[in-house]
C-alpha cells in the first residue's frame, strides 16, 4: 500500500504517508508541553505514524487562546522530549506554530485581541485591536524565534498555522482584512514575511509545512478555493509539504466536523490545489479521514500525496503498524463522534477518545498486554433458545474449570470492552449476554456506532472469549465465581404526570420496537444530548409531526460539546420540527400535553398522539451478583460510551491486580 510507503518531504523521509496533525489537548503544564504529551505522540509513533505534528504553539505572549494552550518560548524541552521519545520508530516531528488572532480569548492575559483590522469576530462578538507595525514585527519575530527553539530542540522542523484559527488566515481573508495599506492590498504579504523568517529560523536542513484554509465557505468576501489554488501555487516552491484544510470563524465546524458530515470531505478540494501546485510541493488531505482504504484511494486516485488521520490515530494509536502488518480489520474505528477528542472548551478536559479510553492517559493508564489466549477460528458460542445456563456447564467455572476465570455479564460496550482487556491479560472469559444479539443499548444509537461494536466482538472471539447470547444468567451461576457485572440501564423516572395518553422509551422507537402513532409527536428531551435530536430526525424523516420540547434556549445544547449544535439546530429547522424552547412537560394527556414556559410559569395544551420520552435511565440492578462483584458502563451510572468502555477497562484492570495494573 501507498499508505505504508515511505514519502520524501523536502531534506526529510517519513516512513509512512500518514500525519497525525495538531490539535488541542489540554496535556500541558502550563503552557509547556509535558510528559503527558511526550507519551501522547511516541505512541502515535510507535503505531506507525510518519509526520506528528505537535500541539499549535503561539509564538507571542498576545496570544492565549485556551489556558493550556502552549507557548512556543516554553515548549524547548518538551519539544525536545517529544523528539527523543519519537525518534527510535522514524516517525518526524514537527512543530505547529500559530497565533489565533481574534479567534483568542483575552480571558486569560486580559489584552486586547490582535486582528488585521477592527471586525469583530462572530462567535466572540469581541471586537479585537487592528495591528500596527511595531505589532507586527514583534509577530514576525515571535515565529522567527519559535522556529529557532525547535530547530534547537532537535525537531525535524515547523508547520506554519494559517488554517482555521489563524491570525494569518484572518489576513488573507476579504472577511476580516478591510485595510488599506499593503498588507490590505496584498493580503498574502505578512505570510510570506513569516515563511521567510521561519525559514531563516530554521535553515535549509528542515522541513518548513503550511497548514492553509483554502475555502472559508463564505465566498462573498472569505477564501475561495480559486484564490487557494493560486496562492497554493505562489507558496510552493517556499515549502516542503502543504496541509488543504477549509473553514474560518464563520464555520467552526468545518475543519472537523462529526459523522454527519461525509468522510473525505475534502478530498475534492485537496485534489484541485494538488493540481495548481503540479508537484512543486506534496500536498496533504485533511478532513475526516479515518478509514485506510479511503486514504488509499486517495493517494492512488492523485488526490493527494499524504493523508492527516489524526482523530483515526487518536482512536487506534497503531493503525499503520495494522495496516503494514495485513490486519486493517483489527484498527479500531474512529465513529466520528468528536465526544472526547474535541477539548477546546472552558471546562479544560483532557483529550481522549469515546472509543479508545487510554487515549491522553497513556501515562497512568498501562497498556493492553499481549498476552491473549486466541484461537483457531472464532470462539465458541453456544446459544440457547431459552435462558438459562446450558448442561454441559458446570457452575462455577467458566467451562475450562479454572478458578481464576472471569464471567462478565452483559454484552454491551462495557461488557464486551471488560471481556476484551481481560483476554488481552491472559485470563479465561466468558461473556454472556441475555439478547440475541450483542451491543446493548448502543445498537440502538445508530448505525455510526456499528463499527465499533463489530470490533468489539470481533476482537473478544480473536482473543478466545466464550461468547453465549440469549443466555440471562442467574444468582445461582454468579456465586462464588470472578465476575463483573455490565447489565446495562432501565427506563428512568419521569418528571410529569401521565393521565391517559402514550408514553414511549426513545430507545425503544430507536430501536423500532415501539409502535409509534403517525402524529403529531412529541419529543421530550431534559438532557439535551444527542438521543432527542437523534429521535426527533429520525420521526421527520419518516414524515411524522414533531413538536420537540426542551427547557433550554436551543435544542441540543449539549451538542455544543462536540461541535453539532448550530448544524442539529439546523437540521430540525429543514425537516419541519417544531421547536418548543424553554418548555417543560407537566402532563401526558389522552391526546395532549400540558407543558409549560420555564421563564413565566404560563400553560397550555398541545395536541400530540404520544410522547417520547427521552430523558434520563437508571441502573439495571435486578442481578445483585457475588459480593466483590465489580460494576461496569451503565451498571454504574447510565452515561455515554465513553464512560461505558472506559468503566469496562478498569473493572477488567481491577481484576487482573498486579499484574494487571490499576484503573485510573
Amino acid at each position: 500500500m501507498r499508505l505504508t510507503e515511505p514519502v520524501a518531504l523536502g531534506p526529510r523521509t517519513a516512513p509512512s504517508r500518514v500525519v497525525f496533525g495538531p490539535h488541542e489537548t489540554n496535556l500541558a503544564r502550563g503552557r509547556a508541553l509535558s510528559d503527558r504529551h511526550v507519551a501522547y505522540y511516541a505512541r502515535r509513533a510507535a503505531g506507525g505514524a510518519g509526520l506528528i505534528v505537535t500541539e499549535t504553539a503561539s509564538v507571542h505572549p498576545s496570544d492565549w487562546p485556551y489556558e493550556r494552550a502552549p507557548l512556543a518560548a516554553d515548549c524547548g524541552p518538551g519539544w525536545a522530549a517529544t523528539a527523543a521519545a519519537c525518534a527510535p520508530h522514524g516517525a518526524l516531528v514537527v512543530a505547529s506554530l500559530g497565533h489565533a488572532g481574534s479567534q483568542g480569548s483575552s480571558a486569560y492575559h486580559q489584552s486586547a485581541l490582535w486582528a488585521p483590522s477592527r471586525v469583530a469576530d462572530v462567535v466572540s462578538r469581541e471586537l479585537p485591536m487592528e495591528l500596527e507595525e511595531p505589532e507586527l514585527e514583534a509577530l514576525r519575530a515571535g515565529f522567527a524565534d519559535a522556529a529557532r527553539i525547535a530547530a534547537a530542540s532537535g525537531l525535524d522542523g515547523v508547520e506554519i498555522e494559517a488554517g482555521q484559527h489563524s491570525l494569518l488566515r484572518q489576513f488573507l481573508s476579504g472577511l476580516t482584512n478591510q485595510r488599506q495599506d499593503a498588507y490590505g492590498t496584498d493580503r498574502a504579504l505578512l505570510l510570506r514575511q513569516v515563511l521567510a523568517a521561519v525559514r531563516a529560523g530554521i535553515g535549509d536542513g528542515r522541513l518548513l509545512g503550511l497548514r492553509l484554509s483554502c475555502d472559508e465557505l463564505a465566498p462573498w468576501a472569505g477564501i475561495t478555493p480559486a484564490h487557494a489554488a493560486e496562492l497554493a501555487r505562489e507558496l510552493a516552491p517556499l515549502l516542503d509539504y502543504l496541509v488543504v484544510v477549509r473553514g474560518s470563524a464563520m464555520a467552526v465546524s468545518a475543519t472537523r466536523p462529526d459523522f454527519h458530515t461525509p468522510a473525505g470531505f475534502n478530498t475534492g478540494l485537496c485534489a484541485a490545489v494538488r493540481t495548481a501546485v503540479d508537484g512543486r510541493v506534496p500536498v496533504v488531505l485533511q478532513g475526516s479521514v479515518t478509514d485506510p482504504a479511503r486514504a488509499e484511494d486517495a493517494l492512488t486516485g492523485g488526490s493527494a500525496d499524504l493523508v492527516e488521520m489524526t482523530r483515526a490515530q487518536i482512536a487506534a494509536p497503531e493503525l499503520v503498524a495494522l495496516v503494514r502488518s495485513g490486519h486493517p480489520e483489527r484498527v479500531r474505528p474512529c465513529v466520528l463522534c468528536n465526544q472526547k477528542c474535541r477539548v477546546r472548551d472552558n471546562r479544560n478536559p483532557v483529550v481522549s477518545c469515546a472509543v479508545d479510553p487510554r487515549s491522553g492517559h497513556e501515562t497512568e493508564d498501562p497498556p493492553d498486554l499481549p498476552r491473549g489466549r486466541p484461537v483457531a477460528g472464532a470462539a465458541a458460542e453456544r446459544r440457547t433458545d431459552a435462558p438459562g445456563r446450558p448442561d454441559d456447564v458446570p457452575p462455577g467455572t467458566s467451562g475450562s474449570g479454572e478458578p481464576d476465570a472471569v464471567l462478565v455479564v452483559g454484552g454491551g460496550p462495557a461488557g464486551l470492552e471488560a471481556a476484551r482487556v481481560l483476554a488481552a491479560h491472559g485470563r479465561r472469559v466468558e461473556l454472556v449476554e441475555r439478547a440475541g444479539r450483542l451491543g446493548g443499548m448502543l445498537r440502538v444509537a445508530g448505525e455510526r456506532w456499528s463499527p465499533l461494536l463489530d470490533w468489539l466482538e470481533a476482537e473478544v472471539r480473536r482473543l478466545g472469549v466464550t461468547v453465549r447470547t440469549a443466555t440471562a444468567a442467574g444468582e445461582a451461576e454468579l456465586t462464588g465465581r470472578r465476575v463483573v457485572l455490565a447489565t446495562g440501564s432501565r427506563p428512568g423516572p419521569r418528571r410529569y404526570d401521565i393521565d391517559g395518553g402514550t408514553v414511549l422509551e426513545a430507545a425503544d422507537v430507536l430501536a423500532g420496537r415501539a409502535e409509534v402513532p403517525d402524529g403529531p409527536v412529541l419529543v421530550d428531551d431534559p438532557v439535551g444530548d444527542a438521543t432527542g435530536v437523534a429521535v426527533a430526525e429520525l420521526l421527520a424523516a419518516r414524515g411524522t409531526a414533531v413538536l420537540f420540547v426542551t427547557q433550554d434556549p436551543v435544542a441540543g445544547t449539549q451538542l455544543a460539546l462536540t461541535g453539532d449544535l448550530a448544524d442539529a439546530h439546523g437540521r430540525l429547522v429543514r425537516a419541519g420540527v417544531t421547536l418548543l424552547r424553554r418548555t417543560v412537560l407537566r402532563s401526558v394527556l389522552a391526546d395532549a400535553a400540558l407543558v409549560e414556559d420555564v421563564l413565566t410559569g404560563a400553560q397550555r395544551k398541545v395536541g400530540c398522539a404520544a410522547v417520547v420520552h427521552c430523558g434520563h435511565r437508571l441502573p439495571d440492578t435486578e442481578l445483585t451478583g457475588p459480593d466483590g462483584a465489580v460494576h461496569a458502563g451503565d451498571r454504574v451510572a447510565p452515561r455515554t460510551v465513553h464512560e461505558a468502555l472506559l468503566e469496562g477497562r478498569r473493572a477488567a484492570l481491577a481484576l487482573c491486580g498486579a499484574d494487571g495494573g490499576g484503573a485510573r
